[in-house]
């Protein structure tokens, strides 16, 4: 895979992945990091770089790395009783995907999980969008998304799910403890059957014009709620 941009080439550096080539035009290979590496960068042109990554969102650096490794599901549940977990379903823009994952990151996650179908995959486009968070967020891809949110319920987690209709007010939820997030796509929301796996349905009041928030603002919010209680002293 190639990825692209300054952060995520950064960020696949101090990751799990390895980094096998990186090419740089003259001016981003003077980024201290990038010259203190061990990987050489070749020095290339800001039109051979896009070429190279098919996109001009390069930031005049990419790199070729290691395919993505998905995490183990199941085992995102045994990463402890204040576990947060964000659950997406059928998120498909990538952009969202990668704001998701920048947040999640950000606000001390466990992880994130997505389903087999109809769901964007951790790509270059992935990367970019999140900054780079892919390479230090366990993301993992399970096969029924509304059979994994039971398994998490039986593992001791609350899994809330987001809907703009619903009477309870995020603010009102006890976060506390391991929580899983489970937040659908712009538009169409949750599925009926992921919706109805949940423990309880929270909504963000919204007092513009606009209807709803994006799912990657929704999710923001929504996981700072939650990490706020989980790391507060008992």
């Amino acid at each position: 895979m190639i990825i692209y941009g300054r952060n995520p080439v950064r960020e696949a550096l101090r990751g799990r992945r390895t980094v096998k080539r990186m090419w740089a035009t003259k001016n981003a290979a003077r980024e201290p990091w990038l010259a203190a590496g061990a990987v050489p960068v070749a020095t290339a042109s800001a039109e051979e770089i896009e070429r190279l990554c098919g996109s001009d969102a390069h930031q005049g650096i990419c790199a070729e790395v290691s395919a993505f490794v998905y995490a183990d599901a199941d085992a995102l549940l045994r990463s402890g009783e204040r576990s947060l977990i964000v659950a997406l379903d059928q998120v498909t823009d990538p952009q969202n995907l990668g704001a998701v994952c920048r947040s999640a990151e950000c606000a001390g996650a466990s992880g994130i999980v997505l389903p087999e179908r109809r769901s964007a995959a951790v790509t270059a486009s992935v990367c970019k969008a999140s900054a780079g968070a892919v390479e230090h967020l366990p993301v993992a891809i399970v096969r029924n998304l509304a059979d994994w949110l039971t398994k998490a319920k039986a593992a001791g987690l609350w899994c809330y799910g987001a809907d703009a209709d619903s009477a309870v007010d995020y603010r009102g939820v006890d976060w506390s403890g391991g929580v899983v997030l489970a937040l659908g796509s712009e538009g169409r929301g949750l599925r009926p059957r992921v919706a109805s796996s949940c423990d309880a349905l929270v909504s963000l009041p919204v007092r513009g014009r606009i209807e709803s928030l994006s799912v990657s603002a929704a999710a923001a919010v929504l996981l700072y709620a939650a990490s706020a209680q989980q790391i507060a002293p008992s």
